[in-house]
């Protein structure tokens, strides 16, 4: 069977280590085997890039109205708020 030996781990990462092991009642050996077996089973995730995600909508939106149409029904939708109206003065 493999050995595996570590050198020059940082103290509070050993401490982690040792805390975890004793809370699932394992050796810090077997609970490093654990955290390697769930590593290298697990599925990769495969992180999207969000430029690209944006690029792909990119033309995706279609509307058969003329731009001024669009903009004169974006004004009418508006509503008045009173959100940032001053209750004590600091946007006066």
């Amino acid at each position: 069977m493999a050995m595996l030996q570590v050198r020059d781990m940082d103290d509070r990462l050993y401490e982690r280590l040792r805390f975890a092991a004793k809370n699932d009642n394992r050796s810090i050996s077997q609970q490093v085997i654990t955290i390697l077996q769930n590593y290298f089973t697990s599925v990769p995730v495969k992180t999207k890039n969000a430029t690209e995600e944006f690029l792909k909508l990119a033309g995706s939106w279609e509307d058969s109205r003329s731009a001024s149409e669009i903009i004169d029904d974006i004004y009418e939708s508006r509503t008045s708020s009173t959100r940032f109206e001053a209750l004590d003065g600091i946007f006066d």
